[in-house]
């Protein structure tokens, strides 16, 4: 068996001239042999014996023909019944040819409609004028089988099908109108095709048949179902409908529709949420499945492709179930199908949207659909009993009369007394019926079928009139008409071109195809209750993508009877400012709207992911826009700005003031105490720690950067520098007094004991008076500090350590400046919406380096006025500038946690308040009491108020350096004092 979709015939020869003769046709594309019956011709002959046939079967095919006295014979082929009768699959005696149930009064319409375009053909004097069109039309029964039998019964041309031969002699054959459905077709146009016989199709609309290698003399009046694919997936996508659900018949060509629509729909987006398959036999269960999935499912658009015999079970079971708030979309197939559209089918049906080829009116074609005559074959006999629900044969009416007498109970005389009951009387009316087979209004296949018949006519027309010499054929011959070969026709049949009668629309074939026009139909219920078809729009496949459809959208009544689509989503669309988030496992048009990410912006429907704003802008409350990022700086126009100029300025002129005060008292005893110069040293650090806080302001620029910080770094150094020169004075003068006042308690202690000893020598009863020896001792190392002022450190070396000091800091920013110096950059990192103008220092270890040179001094400040804060002069300077100390840590200390817990230009105010306030602490703590004295207490500003001032602690005297000698000479005295009075 091959495997290439071809045609095949096998020849067996035997012995005796006995020849075998077969032929079989497979598809592979359906998976199922087309052809189950082998025919088979035998001829024996020999020198004693006669030649004998035998006739391996016999069809059983219902139909119209009339050939006598014809010069061409057409042949047809429709689908009168839905269905073949099953049989019980007995295979113990002869197999008969099973007959067909389920009249279609739909396709029998058809079916007289191309008797009526022969008849009028006949009758035509411009075409075929001398040539007469007889017919063979049978009934498909919409089963293969039963097509492929009328074909071969048509080719053989007797009752009595013989694959191969063309038996008798009567007219040619010229082409086969049919054969229904797409399935059929297929099947018929393998056949065909073996012997080149043109099938000119009204209604197979399957993409499959498009194929000229597998189907070479395949044409058909109707589009290719290609351009209907492409235009339900056009209406599918103009309604924004992304969640739809699919059902196609189990045949070529529901799967190839559905094929082709699925492609189109999924590229673009739309995903399918179910998809089934309505069975070719009656299965109530597969149907039972089919609603349950329909019921269950959120889908509200479903697409279907099928014919309506196989759509109809469906129908009913939805209509049983009361399954409404549907939207269908139609296939050309059964948009217009009375089978389909039946009383109280509205609920169900109502606002679908469908494709159905051209319209159009057919001058005289209801007359003779009125006009049939009930007992001209067998055929129509069968139409009138089932249309009017009678029998046309006498016996069978008193058959009938007789039976239903026997199951009432009556008796046979009077059951049978005139006419039975049940017998037409063949003057029954069809148009008062209202019987679809009468409905003219809406003539789309069968003016398809009309069309099919016109173009087989005008290329017979087209072969009859070629001039000799100039024909199509070999040396310019033409064919007879009256015996030409299939091949011939199908030469003008390709290239047929003619105008339809009545219509005038211009019919031609491209590759067997015509153009892709549809009307768009909409079911519209009427004020009866009843489904009215109104075009709604058109779609033209030949014209420009954006031209192809054409819809006026407030014309259409939707299911829910309103003007406004129906939605059908798995997932709402996502709006600006979210991306959609796929669910695990589930269709893409399923998804979650995930709102973006600060930074990150969506400015269309279902983005797909959120685009990321540049590094100077960022995303609005929406999320749908990138704004410009807020530039934020302490500037030094806004309030905060001011105020700490104002603070600054302040303690600038403060400081200069003090110094102000310093110099008009330079020459007194408080200024000169300690080294004036340092103290002036300090006062002009100060000064330059509160200017240099104003440069931390403003708009960051490369100068500021450097200057705001080094100015800072060496302020600080030489104020702190400053403190440390005169602090380290004050340590020593505190260790010296520290050293006078042991030396002092061991003098007094001594004085004592020897003032005890005389004092009781002089009581004595001897009245011996020792020798009393006073060491001079204490004269001696009191004298050695007999002036204390005079320092082992003078001016010049605290002048000097104070220089020194600060020169390592200028050493150490001249190199960070020169490496890696501060400079202005954009902090977009630290607040989202902001971009933050700051100084970067360049160089996290120089800055660390240089300020802990500044924590260094501070340190070495602080623990030296420590160590000397117990001085007790008048005035004490140290207890001064620890308490300042104090005040600068605790600043510096307070100012990390909130440094590091403030953002953008709030940073620079609280690095500007540590400025501040540890300078304000310092100028306050240092030189406020010196101020209070000179100038609200200048009586204390005197030589001997800088003098020791005297305070007994443990029976001593304590002081200063300045006391020290004084105390000495006193203890000297009294121990004098007492040798010589006793």
């Amino acid at each position: 068996m091959r495997e290439d979709n071809k045609p095949f015939t096998l020849s067996c020869l035997l012995p005796v001239r006995h020849t075998l003769s077969f032929f079989c046709t497979y598809s592979m594309e359906t998976g199922r042999l087309l052809l189950g019956l082998c025919a088979f011709l035998c001829f024996y002959r020999s020198v004693a014996s006669e030649s004998t046939c035998k006739l391996k079967a016999k069809f059983n095919l219902s139909g119209y023909k009339d050939v006598e006295k014809k010069k061409v014979v057409v042949g047809g082929m429709f689908p009168v019944h839905k269905r073949i009768i099953s049989s019980d699959g007995n295979t113990s005696r002869l197999p008969v040819s099973s007959g067909c149930e389920g009249f279609n009064f739909r396709t029998f319409r058809w079916t007289q409609t191309m008797l009526f375009a022969i008849n009028e053909i006949n009758g035509r004097t411009e075409l075929l004028p001398n040539t007469d069109l007889g017919y063979v039309i049978y009934d498909s029964c919409f089963t293969i089988s039963k097509a492929v039998e009328g074909t071969l019964t048509y080719l053989t041309g007797q009752d009595e099908a013989v694959p191969n031969y063309r038996c008798g002699t009567g007219a040619p054959l010229a082409a086969m109108v049919g054969a229904g459905g797409s399935d059929l077709s297929i099947a018929t146009a393998r056949i065909l095709g073996l012997y080149h016989f043109a099938q000119v199709s009204y209604c197979s609309t399957c993409s499959a048949l498009e194929n000229k290698f597998q189907f070479p003399t395949f044409l058909r009046t109707i589009p290719n179902d290609k351009h209907q694919s492409t235009a339900v997936a056009q209406l599918v996508l103009r309604f924004g409908w992304t969640w739809v659900g699919t059902i196609a018949a189990d045949d070529d060509y529901g799967k190839y529709a559905l094929k082709d629509f699925k492609e189109q729909v999924e590229n673009a987006g739309v995903c399918i949420a179910f998809s089934e398959v309505l069975p070719k036999v009656s299965s109530p269960e597969a149907i039972q499945r089919i609603v349950q999935t329909i019921v269950e499912d959120t889908a509200k658009i479903i697409v279907v492709f099928s014919s309506d015999v196989d759509l109809s079970p469906l129908i009913q079971e939805l209509l049983q179930h009361n399954v409404t708030n549907l939207t269908w979309i139609a296939s050309e197939a059964w948009v217009t199908s009375a089978l389909i559209n039946r009383p109280g089918v509205n609920s169900v049906l109502g606002g679908t949207l469908g494709f159905g080829v051209k319209r159009a009116d057919i001058p005289g074609l209801e007359r003779y659909l009125l006009d049939v005559d009930p007992y001209a074959d067998p055929l129509t006999e069968e139409f009138w009993e089932t249309l009017f629900n009678c029998t046309l044969n006498y016996g069978k009416a008193v058959r009938q009369a007789r039976q239903r007498a026997v199951e009432g109970n009556a008796t046979m005389p009077r059951a049978v007394r005139g006419v039975p009951d049940g017998l037409c009387s063949g003057e029954e009316s069809i148009a008062q019926l209202g019987n679809t087979y009468s409905d003219v209004s809406q003539l789309r296949i069968t003016y398809s079928v009309y069309k099919a018949v016109y173009a087989v006519a005008n290329a017979l027309h087209n072969l009859e009139h070629c001039e000799v010499g100039q024909g199509p054929f070999v040396g310019g011959s033409c064919a007879n008409i009256s015996n030409f070969e299939p091949w011939q026709l199908m030469y003008y049949l390709k290239n047929v071109r003619f105008k339809v009668p009545h219509t005038n629309e211009e019919v031609y074939f491209e590759e067997g195809d015509v153009e892709g026009v549809y009307d768009i139909i909409n079911w519209q219920v009427d004020g009866n209750g009843e489904i009215s078809y109104v075009t709604v729009g058109n779609y033209n496949g030949s014209a420009a993508p954006e031209d192809r459809m054409t819809l006026r959208n407030d014309s259409i009544m939707w299911n829910d009877e309103g003007t406004e689509p129906p939605r059908s989503v798995c997932s709402e669309n996502c709006q600006p400012g979210t991306r959609k988030g796929i669910r695990q496992g589930e269709p893409v048009c399923c998804f979650d709207c995930i709102p973006c990410a600060d930074g990150e912006i969506s400015n269309s429907t279902n983005a797909r992911a959120c685009i990321l704003c540049t590094y100077d802008e960022w995303s609005n409350e929406a999320h749908d826009a990138c704004l410009p990022k807020i530039i934020e700086f302490l500037a030094f126009g806004e309030p905060l700005g001011i105020t700490l100029i104002a603070i600054s300025a302040f303690g600038a002129l403060t400081t200069i003031a003090v110094g102000v005060v310093l110099l008009l008292h330079l020459g007194t005893p408080l200024v000169k105490a300690n080294d004036a110069l340092l103290s002036f040293s300090l006062l002009f650090s100060l000064v330059v720690t509160f200017l240099s806080s104003i440069v931390f302001l403003g708009e960051p620029q490369h100068w500021s950067c450097m200057t705001s910080q080094v100015g800072l770094a060496l302020g600080f150094a030489l104020c702190l520098a400053s403190i440390m020169g005169k602090t380290v004075v004050l340590m020593l003068r505190a260790r010296v007094l520290k050293a006078a006042r042991l030396r002092a308690k061991a003098a007094a202690k001594a004085a004592k004991e020897a003032a005890e000893l005389a004092r009781e020598a002089a009581e004595s009863p001897n009245n011996i008076i020792p020798d009393v020896i006073v060491t001079s001792s204490l004269n001696t190392d009191t004298n050695t500090s007999s002036d204390p002022e005079t320092d082992r450190i003078t001016c010049g070396h605290q002048r000097a350590i104070t220089a020194v000091a600060t020169l390592i800091q200028a050493v150490a920013c001249t190199v960070w400046l020169l490496i890696l110096p501060p400079h202005p950059v954009e902090n977009t990192s630290t607040q989202n919406i902001k971009i933050i103008l700051e100084c970067d220092e360049g160089s996290v270890i120089f800055i660390c380096c240089v300020f802990g040179y500044d924590m260094l001094l501070a340190l070495l400040a602080f623990v030296f006025a420590f160590i000397a804060r117990k001085l007790e002069d008048h005035f004490s300077e140290a207890k001064s500038v620890t308490f300042g100390m104090l005040v600068f840590f605790i600043v510096w200390i307070s100012f990390v946690p909130a440094y590091l817990s403030t953002r953008g230009k709030f940073m620079v105010a609280v690095q500007i308040f540590a400025i501040l306030a540890s300078s304000f602490g310092l100028l306050a703590c240092i030189f406020l009491p010196k101020c209070y004295v000179l100038l609200l207490k200048p009586e204390q500003n005197r030589e001997d108020m800088m003098k020791p001032r005297a305070k007994p602690r443990d029976g001593a005297n304590t002081g200063t350096s300045a006391s020290l000698a004084t105390a000495g000479t006193q203890v000297n005295n009294s121990i004098a004092s007492t040798a010589i009075n006793d």
